[in-house]
Formats: C-alpha cells, structure tokens, sequence
C-alpha cells in the first residue's frame, strides 16, 4: 500500500470543500463542464479532491477512475460519485504511482491538481505511460502570469501560499510543463479568472494535449 502521509492536508482540504463549492457558483461550473466536454471511454482523473469534476462528464464516458491521494477529500469524492452521471470509481492512491498498465485509458484529466504535485515531470510522465497512443489529456490549471510584474509577485508569495494552500505553487509555468513531458498541445485558452469573490484574480489555462 502506498504512504500517502505526505499528502495528507486536512486543514486546507477542510478550506478547499467550502470554497470549491462557492467557485462552483461563480463560473468554475462552466469552465469544469469546458474541461470535459467531449469526452468518451475509460478516464483517469488524477488528484479528483472532492469530486467538483464528476457531475459534469459527458454520458459518452464508460467509465471514470479518480484518484485522490488526501483522505479528507477522497472521502468527499466517494461520496460525489455516488450520483454522478457516469461510472465512477474513486480509488487511493497519487498521481506518481499510478497503479495501471501503460495505455490502460483514452483520456486523462488533471484539474488545478498541477499546482501542488511534488514533481510534476514524474506526474505527467505517468500519465503519458498510462495513456493509449493518441489519448488525450484535458488540463485546467493556474499559471505563473506572462506579466512580469504579478509574476514576480506569485513567486514572492509562493513560500506563504504552500502553506496555506496544501502545498500549491501559484507560479509553476505547466504548459511548458505539458510540452516537456511529451505532449502535443492542440488546444489551450489562456485567461484570467477569479474563483471566488474574495479570491485574487489568477491566470489560468484550459485545454487538451494528446499523446503522440
């Protein structure tokens, strides 16, 4: 069984539950149904936290594994599932590790999970290796702003965020990130959005990638 103690961030996942699902209200919805739309056959969605994603994927999806390494949240994703449109099994685990046979899925999902991996290069090429020649990797992720300026500003604050956000870095540049680990990107939309009221306004990317 894989040590998910490093992953644990009860504190924050407690924060995460109240504000997912006022972003929900305030557009995140909409952008989640973006995400997924399109979708068909066996999906793994890596770091699915609480289940914000499940009720939005497309009656085309045969089946949806989710997996969540923060018990907290895997717990709330389990109980996501239960009525979601689609099959859904939520299953134990970290996205390092995935515990698949190489090209085992035709899509892969990664939502505002990027952020807080220890190493996104590990993390992407597992899911490449999980990935069927072809398979797609829809991604929606905030980004380190183009502006030098609030660039500048997310790294000063990254130290302060990590802690308070279980370990998410708001200046990771993950497009470059996708492309590095092997990925074509086909389509990305890059925007600024703002999750809740009280939230600060952040850059975020939305789009797919495919595994050649």
């Amino acid at each position: 069984m894989q040590d998910l103690s490093g992953f644990q961030h009860p504190r924050f996942a407690r924060m995460y539950e109240r504000l997912s699902a006022e972003a929900e209200r305030n557009g995140m919805a909409e952008l989640r149904i973006r995400l997924l739309s399109g979708l068909s056959g066996r999906v793994v969605e890596v770091g699915a936290g609480n289940g914000m994603n499940f009720p939005h994927y497309p009656p085309q999806v045969r089946e949806v594994v989710a997996v969540e390494p923060e018990d907290r949240l895997r717990a709330l994703g389990e109980r996501a599932a239960a009525p979601a449109p689609v099959p859904i099994t939520v299953v134990r685990g970290h996205a390092g590790a995935l515990p698949y046979d190489a090209g085992s899925f035709d899509a892969a999902v990664v939502s505002l999970v990027l952020c807080s991996v220890p190493d996104q290069a590990a993390v992407l090429a597992e899911v490449r290796r999980v990935l069927k020649p072809g398979g797609e990797l829809r991604f929606f992720e905030h980004v380190r702003s183009a502006n030098p300026v609030r660039g500048v500003l997310q790294d000063l604050i990254t130290p302060l965020w990590r802690l308070m956000a279980g370990d998410c870095r708001p200046n990771r540049d993950i497009a470059a990130a996708i492309r590095d680990a092997g990925f074509v990107i086909e389509d990305i939309d890059r925007f600024l959005y703002k999750a809740t009221p009280k939230s600060p306004t952040i850059t975020h990317i939305l789009g797919l990638a495919r595994r050649p």
